[in-house]
């Protein structure tokens, strides 16, 4: 299973700046519950990885500050009963954690004015409405 993890086209971790620590799973297993080593702790330390360009790793670490320790990013998969399925559901989450994290930002959104149609309709409405709540309006008993 040691393998490279690919975010993007062109950023791949290198599966030695992994790794992977076991422990016993609080969930489904059976009897083989507590004997088994099921779950899965995926660690990347980003702040030290070579394999992040400069301008990239400041973007991720923005990013991903509260979920980082020391710079380092850490998944847990526990769901499954078998290690390996952990472990292939520790880096999917992993890799979807780093490709958002290195997306790109949204487009800056320029503000514009209202058009006169949108002003004009606007205006009709709440004269609409004033007209519907006037005519609510009952006349006191005199």
């Amino acid at each position: 299973m040691a393998e490279d993890l690919t975010v993007t086209r062109t950023l791949v971790i290198p599966a030695a700046e992994l790794s992977e620590r076991f422990s016993r799973s609080s969930g489904p297993g059976g009897q083989g519950v507590n004997t088994a080593d099921s779950r899965v702790e995926l660690s990347f330390d980003l702040a030290a990885s070579p394999s992040v360009p400069e301008w990239l790793r400041v973007r991720m670490l923005s990013r991903l500050e509260k979920r980082l320790v020391d710079g380092v990013l850490t998944i847990t998969a526990s769901e499954h009963r078998a290690q390996l399925q952990n472990r292939q559901a520790a880096r999917e989450r992993m890799t979807n954690t780093l490709r958002d994290a290195a997306a790109a930002p949204p487009p800056v959104r320029r503000k514009t004015k209202p058009t006169k149609g949108s002003q004009e309709r606007r205006i009709a409405e709440k004269k609409r409405r004033a007209q519907t709540k006037h005519g609510r309006r009952g006349g006191g008993w005199d």
